[in-house]
């Protein structure tokens, strides 16, 4: 394990698309640790995709300043690998060998190495113009296999964040275990995160998995100062990216079990994504068009506006790791409902802080949200326990400090005038 030596004092940090509006916790911590001293440089792999209406300011600033890997144009990917080839033969020797070595006897699966190889290749170029001497990656899947040809090639240190749950589906073909045995530390955003990455490691090296968990503004994400609950139609609102895993299609069963039973209700959904097309036909077949609105994609401050009107937010999903949108609602008063399901378990405790129900049981969604959404008084004591459990847990300052001792454990130290205060263990 690699302790304290007196710093790595420039830190890049690597995401498969940055920002992104679905990921507003990259931009958060990033922010948060380079106003703590910290002295972060961004890459992406993929290039971005702003919202209808574009990103916000924060954002905007943020992508002026990020290295894209896959639009670096042909004359200088190639004038890069000339380069490496001519003054550092030794990062493309190491770099081949590492990369053939990922799948044996897999040609197609050899074939995406070497295309990693080469984004490997600008991407420790990039860091080393820019004096970047570790390298941070979050999630565990072609984006860390990236990372990981990055350290092999140019020798260079890198930790990771893992989420979960995709990371835990394919350890063997998606290397996790060999990314997690090369890694300097991995910071796990909750205890089933780790208790995954512990499953496929070594005893000896479980001291490097650091539960580090995400958290959000809670000065930002505040109660609405204007109730819309004793307004009629009572809201749910939902956000999130519009895929199967999400569950809103269960969502939408169960809301139109909701107008069966004669519940005054409306039901917005923010997001977009490849399930949109399936959820629209699902509303027209069954005229739910006056009671429910497909938002798409919404900048940060129109959501967090749109969620001051909700008198619940609902997030039925097959798989998250623990999801910011959550702690989110959570932080702004707001009754939730989702399901036991990874980390969810850890961020809600059900019934006290939220109600938690069966994945893809539309039954027991239904009755959920028909306890809450018919008991005013119930549903404003979770609202205020659920913000209690996010002030308390899951405030993004209290968890930054706690990722800076990580760091700081583990060699990489901000340039700060004075010292930041002590952080204690997450447990």
């Amino acid at each position: 394990m690699t302790t304290n030596t007196g710093g790595v004092s420039r830190i890049a940090y690597l995401l498969s698309q940055y920002p992104a509006i679905s990921h507003t916790f990259f931009l958060n911590e990033v922010l948060a640790l380079r106003s703590r001293g910290f002295a972060i440089e961004t890459a992406s792999v993929n290039s971005i995709y702003p919202p209808a209406g574009g990103f916000p300011a924060a954002e905007m600033q943020e992508a002026a300043r990020t290295f894209y890997i896959k639009a670096t144009p042909r004359p200088a990917i190639l004038g890069i690998l000339i380069k490496t080839v001519l003054t550092r033969p030794g990062v493309i020797v190491r770099g081949l060998s590492g990369a053939l070595r990922l799948r044996p006897g897999d040609i197609p699966g050899t074939g995406y190495a070497l295309f990693y190889l080469l984004e490997a290749i600008l991407l420790g170029d990039w860091m080393r113009r820019k004096g970047c001497g570790h390298l941070h990656i979050h999630f565990g899947g072609s984006v860390a296999t990236v990372g990981m040809l990055t350290s092999i090639a140019w020798e260079i240190p890198y930790s990771l964040t893992i989420h979960g749950p995709e990371e835990f589906y394919d350890v063997g073909p998606s290397l996790l275990e060999q990314k997690l045995r090369l890694a300097t530390f991995v910071t796990c955003i909750s205890h089933f995160c780790r208790s995954q990455l512990l499953k496929i490691s070594p005893v000896a090296g479980w001291p490097k998995f650091h539960i580090c968990r995400l958290g959000v503004q809670t000065d930002i994400f505040v109660p609405a100062r204007a109730s819309a609950a004793e307004l009629a139609p009572l809201h749910i609102v939902n956000v999130g990216r519009l895929h199967p895993a999400k569950g809103q299609m269960v969502l939408l069963n169960s809301f139109r079990e909701l107008h069966r039973r004669g519940l005054p209700v409306r039901l917005s959904i923010v997001g977009d994504g490849d399930g949109r097309e399936a959820l629209r036909d699902f509303i027209n077949r069954n005229e739910l068009e006056d009671s429910v609105t497909l938002h798409g994609s919404l900048s940060h401050p129109a959501t967090r506006e749109l969620l001051g009107t909700a008198d619940l937010f609902v997030l039925p999903s097959f798989a998250e790791g623990v999801p910011v949108a959550l702690m989110e609602a959570m932080s702004m008063e707001i009754a939730c409902i989702s399901t036991y399901v990874a980390g969810i378990p850890e961020l809600i405790d059900s019934p006290d802080e939220g109600i938690l129900v069966p994945a893809s049981s539309v039954q027991a969604l239904t009755d959920a949200m028909d306890l809450l959404l018919t008991d005013h008084a119930r549903r404003r004591m979770i609202a205020s326990a659920g913000r209690r459990k996010v002030l308390s847990s899951y405030d993004l300052s209290a968890n930054i400090q706690h990722l800076i001792g990580v760091f700081e454990q583990h060699g990489l130290a901000g340039n700060r005038a004075s010292e930041t205060p002590g952080v204690s263990s997450i447990q």
